[in-house]
């Protein structure tokens, strides 16, 4: 690259290369620019550039943020990536294209609810504690396919699987479990890998990555 290319070329550069290493078709993996605790005039020059597809952790700041923006960028798809409180649901299913933190049955029981409620849809993944740290969100990896199955029959359509693998130490290894009890379930999606490790992560098997840092610099 440049030295004059954009955060988000240098991010697309890296994404073709690994994409291009293992095989895969670029379209193959989404980008979400991951805007937490962003403000809205640095989230404006991705947006200028292109990309469309964002991801917060936080219910009532995409509340804040995102009304005036999708106004003028309606194509916006936007992805909840953080933990979601039960009593949310409604407001996470009126507001998000894309859920990924489906984790426990009592969320799944609100989040059924809410999406009949509403008349839809709102794709989710299961997120896993593929590193099993109790300070971690998350399933048990023994429970994912009970909540999986729980998922499918209270209306939910189930995505793929998420994880964050345990900090300071190689994510190869959890990244190749996410894709092995992926396709163990028989689930298309894998979203997984951020800044520090997305390449990785796309060459085994990643469909979304969360990229924020890289694009937007250290959050504020």
């Amino acid at each position: 690259m440049t030295e004059t290319a954009t955060p988000l070329e240098e991010c697309e550069a890296a994404i073709a290369k690994a994409c291009k290493i293992s095989g895969r078709k670029r379209e193959a993996v989404t980008l979400i620019a991951v805007s937490k605790t962003h403000p809205v005039d640095t989230i404006l020059p991705l947006l200028e550039q292109g990309q469309r597809v964002f991801g917060e952790n936080r219910v009532q700041e995409a509340q804040d943020k995102w009304p005036g923006l999708r106004e003028a960028y309606p194509d916006v798809e936007l992805h909840l990536i953080g933990q979601l409180q039960s009593n949310k649901a409604d407001d996470a299913v009126a507001l998000f294209d894309c859920i990924h933190s489906l984790d426990r049955p009592s969320l799944v029981k609100a989040l059924g609810k809410a999406m009949e409620k509403a008349g839809k849809q709102v794709p989710c993944f299961v997120q896993v504690n593929i590193g099993a740290e109790e300070q971690k969100g998350g399933c048990p990896i023994a429970d994912v396919p009970r909540l999986i199955a729980s998922a499918r029959a209270a209306g939910i359509p189930v995505a793929g699987l998420m994880c964050i693998p345990p900090a300071d130490i190689e994510p190869a290894p959890f990244f190749a479990l996410l894709d092995k009890l992926a396709r163990d379930n028989d689930l298309g999606g894998r979203s997984m890998g951020m800044s520090s490790d997305f390449e990785t992560a796309i060459m085994l098997g990643a469909t979304h990555i969360r990229v924020g840092t890289a694009l937007f610099g250290q959050r504020g």
